[in-house]
């Protein structure tokens, strides 16, 4: 079991590894599926030992094995999540075939998490996939079809509209995805992730208010908390419910 739970976590970082690529080249509008990796300083095309997930950062001491120009920390710590959310999706859900649809949904919230901190939009090819892995989860998954539906607009329409009181409360992206999200998860698992969310984001604006790292009037990536939200909800969104609600029942 040791070996195998190796395994997961070297096949989670190998696709955290693509995930680094999308997340660099999606929003330059470079093709995610052409071209072989090069060093964003020299332009050298990097060798298949240049790409070890993780390995490669360390025994090159995160710089470039070429022109020794500095490799960020981000890389390999966005490969250790894939690897680490691997390891949490199959503890979760071991050999059931949900296991590879939630990992492949938190996989693309992964690179929706950073390139909305990078660049505050969430690219519709993203959304898109989103959107087609709730599909895929009709045939999987066992939330019902009403619960579907309700999640799809339970949330992204309340946003929309506070988006017509206040222009520019949400960003677009932040409203579609919510959308498709809810059609994935169903409503109750989506309120949970949203009001995680949230909290997230209530703290973390705070904080940043409180260090003069923001202004009141400026906007903030909430795409992220989203991402958060729903990882946390979907694995365990049904257990906080139900302990939430058992607050609530009479002796």
């Amino acid at each position: 079991m040791i070996l195998f739970y190796i395994y997961v976590f070297m096949v989670g970082a190998c696709v955290a590894s693509f995930i680094n690529v999308v997340i660099d080249r999606l929003p330059k509008g470079i093709s995610i599926s052409k071209g072989r990796s090069r060093c964003d300083e020299c332009k050298t095309q990097l060798k298949w030992y240049d790409l070890i997930p993780v390995v490669s950062w360390i025994m090159l001491r995160g710089r470039c094995r070429y022109c020794g120009s500095k490799i960020g920390l981000r890389t390999p710590l966005i490969e250790l999540m894939g690897g680490s959310i691997a390891l949490i999706c199959f503890n979760r859900y071991f050999m059931s075939p949900v296991v590879l649809l939630n990992f492949s949904l938190f996989m693309v919230l992964l690179a929706i998490t950073f390139i909305d901190i990078d660049t505050m939009t969430i690219p519709d090819e993203l959304v898109i996939s989103v959107g087609i892995l709730a599909i895929i989860s009709i045939f999987v998954s066992d939330v019902t079809m009403i619960d579907r539906i309700i999640g799809f607009f339970c949330v992204s329409l309340p946003m929309l509209g506070i988006c017509f009181i206040k222009d520019g409360a949400f960003g677009g992206g932040d409203i579609k995805l919510t959308a498709v999200l809810g059609f994935f998860m169903g409503y109750k698992l989506l309120l949970v992730g949203m009001f995680i969310a949230i909290v997230l984001a209530g703290i973390w604006a705070i904080f940043l208010l409180v260090t003069h790292n923001i202004k009141l009037q400026e906007h903030m990536a909430f795409g992220p908390f989203i991402c958060i939200g729903t990882f946390i909800s979907e694995l365990y969104g049904l257990t906080i419910l139900i302990a939430y609600l058992s607050l609530f029942r009479l002796n």
